[in-house]
């Protein structure tokens, strides 16, 4: 019975007796961050050495490695920073570094997470939630167990175990014989729409709402022209989903965005098992597309999700509204492996996009017959933790022009479709 599932009057009072504990921890946790106060932006200039297209989490850590470099930059975004309609928008994200054998994203994701501690430990509020990161499946899937090989080799921390390990440490789960796991202890989540409002505060820098057209150098300056008569030596355009709209001739079909839903659900009051630090971000790699969800953060809820492609969209015009065959697919996999949830009210829900490239990498590399200006995207979902060891990279081209492409990032990659795990 559902009843069942439910803490007994002995584990809330038990619970109620430990808030003191948990009170003091969480008083530790605020004494151990250094929030500091963020300095207002500088003055816009009019000539820059770089304008950068998109304040979403590519463009915005961008432009902060650009100006820690000493370059003047500009910012502009049409719908402002971190905006609901933008791959980088919405409440949370995932941060892990268990790729299979993919492992240039594990080490991006190992580079970008001190840059999002440090944004977190200096900010007013936190960014990253060390919550954690489990991957469970079937015994012998090769991602796990290449994740689990490079986790080893590269001395990550992380635990890994049996279905009896998994049982025995997450009651709440229901697993299932022969299935394994390996939790990911230095991980966790990120805030998402703040985050990147903080960065860029973080950086000094204000976004200007301008929707910016293709570039256009002026011959006789040598320089690219901004709208309000600005002008920039490089240009760089972190546009996502909007990025195959305004180059179509270069990226339509290479860069698409795909409708995504995500939803959250409710426990009981009194429930902690499915807050941190009960219970971590956690992704089930034994379904047809992995089905993975985050803790309840910031009274947010338990948060599920799908990592399956859904239909192409126009970012700009699509209603996000859930669809309830998504709602009951949540629901019936939340009844079989969160039985304790089965019953929970949704609580709020949000509509999204991946922003899928045509190979599954990102893109980050020169307009064709265009030195000076730079296209950075395929995000696919996972880009967001990889923030700043991609704005790390734009920065480091714009630095050193002689600096080589990474060719899976390349313009000349973005001809064949492949798939990727991508949240």
């Amino acid at each position: 019975m559902a009843g069942d599932n439910l803490p007994s009057r002995r584990a809330l009072l038990t619970g109620l007796a430990a808030l003191p504990v948990a009170a003091t921890a969480a008083a530790a946790e605020r004494r151990e961050r250094k929030p500091k106060k963020r300095k207002p932006a500088k003055p816009t200039v009019q000539h820059v050495d770089v304008a950068i297209i998109g304040a979403g989490v590519f463009g915005a850590w961008t432009a902060w490695h650009l100006l820690r470099a000493g370059k003047t930059v500009r910012l502009f975004d049409a719908y402002g920073a971190g905006h609901v309609r933008s791959s980088s928008g919405g409440e949370s994200r995932v941060i892990r570094m268990g790729y299979g054998a993919d492992t240039i994203y594990s080490e991006m994701a190992r580079e970008s997470l001190p840059y999002w501690k440090a944004l977190s430990e200096s900010a007013s509020a936190p960014i990253f939630h060390n919550t954690g990161v489990l991957w469970f499946g079937p015994q012998g899937d090769p991602y796990t167990a290449q994740s689990l090989a490079w986790l080893q080799a590269n001395r990550v921390g992380h635990e890994h175990g049996d279905v009896n390990w998994l049982q025995n440490k997450y009651r709440q789960i229901q697993f299932f014989q022969g299935e394994t796991g390996v939790l990911e202890t230095e991980c966790g989540a990120l805030i998402a729409g703040r985050g990147v409002q903080e960065v860029i505060a973080d950086a000094q820098i204000a976004v200007e709402r301008v929707v910016m057209p293709a570039p256009l150098l002026s011959k006789r300056i040598k320089r690219h022209s901004l709208p309000d008569g600005g002008t920039a030596d490089h240009l760089v355009y972190a546009l996502g989903p909007w990025l195959a709209e305004l180059f179509p001739q270069q990226l339509m079909h290479k860069i698409v965005a795909t409708r995504q839903e995500v939803y959250h659900f409710g426990a009981p009051q009194g429930d902690t098992r499915f807050a941190p630090p009960e219970l971590p971000v956690w992704a089930d790699n034994s379904n047809n597309g992995i089905f993975y969800g985050i803790p309840d953060l910031e009274g947010a809820g338990f948060k599920i999700a799908i990592d399956r492609h859904g239909p192409v969209i126009d970012p700009d015009t699509v209603e996000r509204q859930l669809t309830p065959a998504g709602i009951a697919e949540a629901r019936a996999y939340i009844a079989r492996r969160f039985p304790a949830l089965a019953s929970a009210p949704l609580i709020g829900g949000r509509v999204c996009q991946y922003e899928n490239s045509s190979n599954g990498d990102y893109l980050i590399d020169r307009f064709p017959g265009q030195e000076r200006v730079w296209l950075v995207g395929g995000g696919s979902g996972h880009g967001f933790k990889n923030g700043p060891a991609v704005g790390k990279r734009v920065a480091a081209h714009i630095l050193d022009p002689k600096l080589a492409v990474e060719p899976r990032f390349s313009f000349a990659s973005k001809g064949t479709v492949a798939a990727r795990t991508v949240f």
